[in-house]
């Protein structure tokens, strides 16, 4: 018994405990098979935030997956009134293509410490973004009205244009994620989600006074830190604790993933004095990882005890639901902290992209714009139909305004070995025959 307690888990039961950890619904399920309770409310947000605090998210899924699967009854007003009441920022972390990009939330008395640890995107040096910063740094925060006295020479389009360049450059942020949520509604399509979508078309008397919606509310300058510079102890501490608590067990796989400035080797030190003092444990928690693993104590604790979980082939009716995470979600391991199952096709962190995983045990990554469906090994006998379970409820449960399969590993649907199985379970999921594949809308 005791030589049990101190032995590593393996990844299948990281990967349980990690959905857990972030309070993910559906995810910590007892040997019996039931689901615990979800918080919600404006203090569960805040508690949401404080762990995720530093994380680059993927503005795309902030609202669509990440906050609702971690609140209950998830509401974007609870967001905007932290936002209006200045106790939360959210900073640009890079851009994904013309309408998307990532971004950070910190808390206000925070972001001092947080944000100079984590590596910066390169910042735009145009006449246009000079004139920007400039205006910013002179006369204060400042709203469109602001942005376009600064540039009179340039159209509204080249405006909006070097506005987002700096955004994403994390130089500038809003008071509001309005302009952010416009940016994202640029970008719908036959997946494109339905909190994307507008509820109403722009007048055109508030384009020409107001400026355009992805132009609105107040913007200001974040004093951009000097990334040649050494990052102090008191950064470094901070970063170390906000990873113990986002990851429960933080591990050099943990860390790299994050961009922090200097990777493991920086945050090493401040976790080992930790360890002295302490406050956290230091050991081989989960095999294969490295022998430098750094926990909570609690969370060692709660590690080991999903070891135990339901026997799906002896209590079938206990299994737990498929939990469906977006990939680049924190709390989805694969492709970061663990490496991705043997598969035929190439998985990757995307942003469109969403991981299915039930009991630890990775399913099938899924792109929602292209239809590419990659199963995992586990996506077999009664694992392909909580796989095709699954899919259907990103359409029920409208995070997407359809689920498309077109292709399998990237190639055609009749290529796959398990073509009919496949196509039996999408049928009996309600998904119907069209064209370019199997769509449920």
């Amino acid at each position: 018994v005791l030589r049990r307690e101190v032995e590593p888990v393996d990844h299948t039961v990281f990967a349980r405990f990690l959905p857990a950890w972030h309070g993910i619904v559906g995810s910590d399920t007892a040997s019996s098979g039931r689901l615990t309770g979800q918080r919600g409310g404006p203090d569960a947000l805040v508690d949401v935030i404080q762990m995720l605090q530093g994380a680059a998210l993927v503005a795309s899924t902030l609202e669509t997956d990440v906050l609702p699967q971690r609140v209950r009854g998830y509401r974007p007003s609870d967001l905007d009134a932290l936002f209006s009441s200045g106790e939360v920022v959210w900073v640009g972390a890079g851009a994904i293509g013309s309408n998307d990009g990532r971004i950070r939330l910190f808390f206000a008395d925070q972001v001092d410490e947080l944000l100079p640890v984590f590596e910066r995107p390169e910042a735009p040096d145009g006449p246009l973004h000079v004139a920007i910063r400039t205006a910013l740094d002179t006369r204060g925060a400042s709203f469109w009205n602001g942005i376009v006295a600064a540039t009179p020479s340039a159209t509204d389009t080249e405006r909006l244009a070097a506005l987002w360049d700096l955004v994403w450059a994390g130089e500038i942020t809003n008071d509001t994620l309005a302009p952010l949520r416009s940016l994202l509604g640029g970008a719908r399509g036959g997946t494109a989600r339905r909190s994307q979508r507008p509820t109403s078309r722009p007048r055109s008397m508030r384009l020409t006074r107001v400026g355009p919606p992805a132009g609105s509310g107040r913007w200001s300058r974040l004093d951009p830190p000097d990334q040649s510079a050494t990052v102090g102890t008191a950064e470094i501490t901070a970063i170390a604790q906000q990873l113990l608590s986002r990851h429960g067990v933080v591990t050099r796989e943990a860390v790299l993933g994050e961009s922090v400035r200097g990777g493991f080797a920086g945050v090493y030190a401040v976790l080992k004095v930790l360890e002295e003092r302490g406050h956290v444990r230091r050991g081989y928690f989960i095999e294969g990882l490295g022998a430098a693993q750094f926990a909570l104590p609690g969370a060692v604790d709660r590690l080991r005890g999903f070891r135990d979980t339901v026997d799906v082939e002896l209590h079938p009716d206990d299994a737990p639901a498929a939990v469906v995470l977006a990939a680049t979600d924190p709390a989805q391991p694969f492709g970061s902290v663990l490496a991705w199952p043997d598969n035929g096709g190439r998985p990757a962190r995307s942003a469109a992209a969403v991981v299915v995983v039930a009991t630890g045990m990775p399913f099938a990554w899924f792109d929602t714009r292209s239809g590419n469906l990659v199963p995992f090994p586990a996506a077999t006998g009664r694992g392909l139909a909580a796989l095709v379970a699954a899919l259907a409820s990103l359409g029920k449960d409208g995070r997407v305004r359809s689920v498309e399969i077109r292709k399998v590993n990237g190639r055609s649907l009749a290529d796959y070995d398990m073509r009919d199985e496949l196509v039996d379970e999408l049928r009996a999921a309600g998904f119907a025959d069209g064209y370019r594949g199997f769509v449920l809308r």
